[in-house]
């Protein structure tokens, strides 16, 4: 496809932005020309009040986090119970995913501090200029011939204003869903190549076609780990039995490595992977959740089970801990999904890793090229 000449297909996407700009135009010229240039400057004011809100709400939530990050850091959140209120279940996974988690922070500042601006402009808007409202989109043709075709010209040019807009938005979800279901379709549209190649990427560069995508893609992680965070509340009541089993593990250990490693070794040898569980969930997609208690008198599950036997164990052993999740090495060359565990050693003042699933493979204690066999993909509690 060359040049503007060749833009006009069948495809869906092309006639809808075709139908944006002749509605336009027709509502142009039922207005006329006073109308259709209250209503080009009402498009261009609230375009400009747009683009003024979302630079304002960036610069706002960029100072704006680390302050709320500290705050929250100086706050006791306490786990609460698993048969305690949604409410208090909510209220700590987002609390704790604001403090942790900077893209989901940035994110809920920005979206805070951007309908603040726009509700506060748009208050002294109206108590400043009280006659001034969106124009009437229909009714009667006003004015003479001239009057008309001037509307009609102005109402072409908010409907390419909008179809532009539009434009703009497809292209986002193209380059942030590149093998998304409809990303192909939109991409065969003649009218949406040519405005996305000579308008819109020109004019973004790289922030929508590079920056926008990882920019998503962190944030997806983010919310797995915000997801990842119910373990957190499902596993914080912890039963006598692994407790009492915990303490007797690593009674005898002085500090927390010594006490982590002792921990990776019970679980590592005492738990058998349970292959029935796996063989349920991939021929019948019959999945089997349990929690710790049930793993730890079973003695049988998968990886995530040992990931949550494990933390319990060792917030039981008073140390602190992580159920991570991601894929991992399955030996034959691929990746496959996976959970581990990360304890903090305080006298180290560092996270380790380690997988107490693979123990029995090896030794899996914080190995160098740990990270070689196991991809994070963002899930991690704790």
């Amino acid at each position: 496809m060359k040049g503007w000449g060749t833009v006009v297909d069948a495809n869906f996407v092309t006639w809808a932005l075709l139908a944006i700009i002749a509605l336009s135009l027709y509502q142009g010229v039922r207005r006329g020309a006073s109308g259709s240039v209250k209503r080009l400057a009402f498009f261009l004011g609230e375009a400009a009040l747009t683009v003024l809100a979302v630079a304002l709400a960036a610069v706002a939530a960029s100072e704006l986090s680390p302050i709320l990050q500290s705050w929250l850091g100086e706050r006791s959140l306490s786990r609460p119970s698993p048969d305690s209120s949604g409410w208090s279940q909510f209220f700590y996974t987002a609390t704790t995913g604001l403090r942790d988690l900077p893209l989901l922070r940035f994110a809920a500042l920005f979206l805070i501090v951007y309908a603040l601006v726009r509700l506060i402009v748009g208050w002294a808007a109206r108590a400043l200029l009280p006659k001034m409202r969106e124009p009437a989109s229909y009714g009667s043709p006003s004015g003479g011939l001239v009057s008309r075709t001037a509307g009609g010209a102005l109402g072409a040019a908010l409907g390419a204003g909008r179809a532009l807009l539009v434009t703009a938005a497809l292209f986002a979800y193209c380059a942030l869903f590149s093998q998304g279901p409809l990303t192909d379709y939109i991409q065969q549209s003649g009218l949406y190549r040519e405005v996305a190649a000579q308008i819109i990427r020109p004019a973004a560069g790289s922030v929508l076609e590079e920056r926008l995508p990882v920019f998503a893609q962190a944030m997806s992680g983010e919310l797995d780990q915000l997801w990842q965070k119910r373990y957190d509340v499902i596993d914080a009541e912890l039963p006598d039995d692994i407790v009492q089993a915990a303490l007797a593990v690593t009674k005898e250990r002085d500090d927390d490595r010594a006490k982590a490693r002792a921990l990776y070794d019970w679980v590592g040898t005492r738990i058998a992977y349970d292959h029935d569980k796996v063989r349920a969930y991939e021929d019948l997609g019959e999945w089997r959740e349990q929690n710790p208690e049930t793993t730890f008198a079973t003695r049988k599950g998968v990886c995530i089970d040992y990931a949550r036997l494990y933390a319990s164990m060792a917030r039981a052993a008073g140390l602190d801990v992580r159920v991570v999740t991601g894929l991992g090495y399955d030996g034959r060359g691929g990746y496959g999904p996976h959970a581990w565990n990360e304890v903090y050693l305080n006298e180290e003042q560092n996270w380790i890793p380690l997988d107490s699933t693979w123990a029995n493979a090896g030794d899996w204690f914080n190995p160098p090229g740990f990270a070689d066999t196991h991809i994070r993909q963002g899930g991690a509690t704790g």
